[in-house]
């Protein structure tokens, strides 16, 4: 009998991963940390924002790492302009930065997850995984200071954004802490509904990733 884990994981897509940081040693560390994990790729090394955005057409990856403190562009305004170029590409900021303003404005920009560079290498690679299935991977520090920022801030009246019942209860899910994967799950759906739906999800509240869409339904009250 054929063993289905191997052939399972034979068939598991490889992750393609892009990396954006200034300093060698960690930009290289991290490059062989992925290329030499099974199910990993790394298909770019960056060493700034000017570098890495003219050099990302053509070669998107299904997951890019970037660090705040950059020369020149810094890490923020760069995956403002990148989200804008590459909707679907996941960004995840990897950086020493756990400041709210950055924090939030990361999120804001169009970051999924939030990671703190003190993460351990296979924890790192878990969260890049997370992320693609839909997650919003944070370091702990992190998402307790989002959760802070959201108490402080006093929501608005609700707001309608016209979505439909089938399309509510999935953000829902998202906004109770499910991914993609356990959404289709608990829907009784595929995996490729629950992106269809959050494609137009993603339309009607004119976000651009899942961690966008989860603030956007906190901030608003819109589930």
């Amino acid at each position: 009998m054929a063993d289905t884990s191997f052939m399972q994981a034979a068939a598991e897509k490889i992750i393609t991963t892009a990396i954006v940081e200034d300093i060698r040693d960690i930009r290289e560390g991290l490059t062989t940390l992925i290329n030499f994990t099974e199910g990993f790729t790394c298909n770019g090394s960056y060493r700034s924002m000017e570098d890495a955005i003219p050099r990302i057409k053509g070669n998107v990856p299904d997951v890019l790492l970037s660090d705040i403190g950059l020369p020149g562009m810094d890490g923020i305004e760069g995956i403002r302009i990148l989200k804008d170029l590459y909707p679907d590409m996941t960004v995840l900021m990897l950086t020493v930065y756990d400041d709210d303003e950055r924090i939030f404005d990361a999120i804001c920009a169009g970051a999924t997850g939030y990671l703190l560079k003190r993460t351990a290498p296979a924890k790192l690679l878990e969260n890049i995984r997370e992320a693609v299935e839909g997650g919003a991977p944070m370091s702990p520090e992190v998402a307790s200071r989002v959760i802070k920022l959201f108490r402080e801030v006093r929501p608005p009246e609700r707001v309608e954004y016209d979505l439909t019942p089938h399309e509510t209860r999935l953000l829902r899910l998202l906004v109770d802490g499910h991914n993609y994967t356990t959404a289709a799950e608990e829907l009784n759906v595929s995996f490729n509904t629950i992106k269809f739906h959050m494609r137009h999800i993603y339309e009607k509240l004119q976000v651009h990733s899942k961690s966008e869409a989860v603030s956007l339904a906190l901030k608003n009250r819109i589930v």
